[in-house]
């Protein structure tokens, strides 16, 4: 009995446990997060063009209409973003968002092998929603590249 009075109670949480389960989470959310953004597989058309501001992009998260090769549209905001959608369904979800944030940046991207007429079709559908301003998605990177190679 004795020996038992002379140690104290250590009455202190063990945090390891905590920041293991806290670095297995952050890992799972690394590799996931980037498989969420994926979207649309498209070939994106090689253009040097500037990047849009980052403060517009960070204010409001951009409206991207998709068009693959088949000349299918596809909109980055609805329950179910990689399944093709209808004419009036883009125009029915493009005037929603833009009746309720205005600002909200509005972009195309479009397969390299799309025919043209598609392309100008979607952004009529977006202008009949009320876009004002569209702009298009490119791979500024690559065609950087040819150009350097030139």
């Amino acid at each position: 009995m004795n020996a038992r009075r002379g140690k104290k109670l250590v009455a202190e949480i063990n945090v390891v446990p905590y920041i293991d389960v806290m670095l297995v989470l952050l890992i799972i959310f690394m590799i996931t997060a980037p498989m969420l953004t994926q979207g649309i597989k498209v070939d994106l058309p090689k253009a040097g063009a500037e990047p849009l501001p980052e403060e517009l992009m960070r204010q409001h998260q951009p409206l991207i209409l998709s068009v693959d090769a088949s000349g299918q549209y596809y909109l980055n905001i609805g329950s179910n973003e990689e399944s093709p959608i209808g004419e009036d369904v883009v125009v029915e979800r493009v005037a929603a968002v833009l009746g309720r944030e205005p600002q909200t940046p509005v972009l195309v991207k479009a397969d390299t092998n799309v025919p043209y007429g598609s392309v100008v079709a979607g952004m009529v559908l977006l202008q009949e929603a009320g876009a004002e301003k569209v702009g298009f998605i490119t791979d500024p990177a690559q065609a950087r590249n040819e150009k350097k190679r030139r």
